[in-house]
């Protein structure tokens, strides 16, 4: 498991195959994600609507659907068409970004990165400042971002410009 004394060579133990493989299988749940948001964004709302009328809602459950996710589903919805567009456009630079990277090419790094901080400006342009609201997906999903741009960003010596 150790390093080899070659530039660029990439480490015994395959990080950045580890990584390229999660990124693949990111790339798809994103994938089926959108599509999915695409197509129910509408009745998310009304579901999300019916409730929070239910007084029997239970205390967690309440906490979760406040006014201001109520309003990001909204707006969400009726953006849903360029949310899917961008989001779709991110996969694919992520999904071209790590295959580069699995032949050590470092545009794929850069195409990775796009790909993957696209969609967090795009939702901030439809979105605003819904886009980061304060919940367990949200924390979540940028976490797993930040981790995966620190894990590639220490993965780059690995890779050669061609």
């Amino acid at each position: 498991m150790a390093f080899t004394d070659e530039p660029n060579s990439e480490p015994q133990f395959g990080s950045l195959k580890t990584l390229t493989v999660l990124t693949f299988i990111g790339s798809a749940l994103g994938l089926i994600g959108g599509i999915y948001q695409f197509f129910n964004a509408e009745s998310g709302v009304t579901k999300m609507e019916q409730a929070m009328a239910n007084p029997d809602l239970p205390d967690f459950a309440k906490k979760m659907m406040t006014p201001e996710a109520l309003e990001q589903a909204r707006i969400a919805a009726a953006n849903k068409l360029p949310i899917l567009i961008l989001g779709l456009i991110g996969v694919v630079l992520c999904t071209v970004g790590a295959m580069q990277m699995r032949k050590l090419k470092m545009q794929g790094y850069y195409l990775w990165l796009i790909g993957e901080i696209f969609p967090v400006i795009a939702g901030f342009l439809f979105l605003g400042k819904y886009a980061f609201l304060p919940n367990m997906s949200t924390y979540i999903v940028y976490g797993l971002l930040l981790l995966f741009v620190v894990l590639y960003t220490l993965q780059r010596k690995y890779l050669i410009n061609k």
